[in-house]
C-alpha cells in the first residue's frame, strides 16, 4: 500500500543478486483495489516493477514472496495472485523450488509471525520447500533496543501509519535474507 514491502524486496533483490551465478527479478501482483478505494486510503503510485503472471513462476528456481499483512494474514491482492494458480497446482509446476516469505505490518501486535504461518499453507499445496531464515541473520534478530520488524521466519518492517520507513536493521535482514535464500537455491538447483 505505502511502498514498505517494495522496499524490503529491493534490499532482497540485492541480496539475491550478490550471489554469483543468481539472477534476481522483482515483481509485483496485480492490483484489485479500484483507483477510488486507492485515493481514499492515500496510497502512493505503485513502484515499476512488472505484474506477475502465474505461469511467470514456473520459470523460476526459487522465490522469496512479500506482502503486507491484513488482519494477520497476506494481504487479499497477494491472496487472489495466488488463487490464480491452481493450473500450476495441479501440474505439480513449483513442487520442489525453495520459498522465502517476508512482510509488513502496521503494528507490533500487527500479525507478522501469523502472516507467516498462514502464507506457510500455500507454499505446502504448491509442494514449495518453506526457507525460514531461522537466527542465520545473528545479533540482529536479538535487538532489544530499536523496534524491530522480521522474525526467524523472515525479514520484516513494521509500517505504522504508512509514515514509518524500514529501518536500516530491517533492510539489512532483508539483505540477508535475499543472499540467504538465493545461496540455497543455488545450491539445490546444482544438485539436481
Amino acid at each position: 500500500m505505502y511502498g514498505h514491502v517494495e522496499k524490503l524486496a529491493q534490499e532482497i533483490k540485492k541480496g539475491a543478486a550478490s550471489v554469483e551465478g543468481v539472477e534476481a527479478k522483482l515483481w509485483q501482483v496485480p492490483e484489485i483495489l479500484s483507483e477510488e478505494i486507492l485515493a481514499k486510503m492515500s496510497a502512493p503510485q505503485k513502484g515499476d516493477a512488472p505484474i506477475i503472471e502465474p505461469n511467470d513462476l514456473v520459470e523460476a528456481d526459487g522465490f522469496i514472496f512479500g506482502f503486507p499483512t491484513r488482519f494477520g494474514m497476506m494481504s487479499a491482492q497477494f491472496k487472489a495472485f495466488l488463487d490464480a494458480t491452481g493450473g500450476l497446482w495441479e501440474a505439480q509446476k513449483l513442487a520442489g523450488k525453495p520459498a522465502g516469505i517476508f512482510y509488513s505490518t502496521g503494528s507490533q501486535g500487527g500479525g507478522q509471525e501469523t502472516t507467516a504461518l498462514t502464507a506457510i499453507t500455500q507454499l505446502v499445496h504448491h509442494g514449495m520447500i518453506f526457507v525460514p531464515i531461522g537466527y542465520t541473520f545473528g545479533a540482529g534478530m536479538f535487538e532489544m533496543e530499536k523496534i524491530k520488524g522480521g522474525s526467524p521466519y523472515g525479514a520484516g518492517t513494521f509500517a505504522g501509519d504508512g509514515s514509518r520507513l524500514p529501518t536500516e536493521l530491517e533492510l539489512e535482514q532483508a539483505f540477508h535474507q535475499g543472499k540467504y535464500i538465493a545461496t540455497i537455491t543455488k545450491k539445490l538447483k546444482g544438485s539436481a
